[in-house]
């Protein structure tokens, strides 16, 4: 079971990108996915999380606003679109997979991982 992030890159204040988050061995339409980042030098952080029915999405309040995280269906893949970028959002962003119904910000719950997909924010 193996998890891949796409869509990560360098790009300007105030711009955007769109990870996507696929998987082999199983299908993601059926799990509860969620987004993590991990900046240089700081504790892993939930990001945003969209369940297993996609009725219900989160997000860390950072990003609230700016960030969204929907299902594509047809490629089986999740996406988190990113606007109106920051300096602060620069991390290894990671998508994972919880063998649950509910979205959870721990990554301790969390069971497959993705390797990350680099995001920085630089002008």
């Amino acid at each position: 079971l193996h998890l891949m992030e796409s869509g990560g890159g360098l790009v300007q204040p105030g711009g955007s990108l769109r990870l996507s988050c696929a998987a082999s061995g199983f299908t993601l339409n059926d799990q509860t996915v969620g987004w993590f980042r991990r900046a240089p030098g700081k504790e892993p952080e939930g990001v945003s999380c969209i369940s297993k029915s996609g009725g219900s999405t989160d997000y860390v309040d950072s990003v609230y606003g700016r960030f969204s995280v929907g299902r594509d269906y047809t490629e089986d893949a999740v996406y988190l679109q990113m606007n109106n970028l920051r300096v602060e959002d620069t991390a290894l962003y990671y998508c994972a997979v919880r063998i649950s119904s509910t979205c959870s910000a721990e990554n301790h719950l969390y069971h497959y991982w993705g390797q990350g997909t680099q995001v920085t924010v630089s002008s």
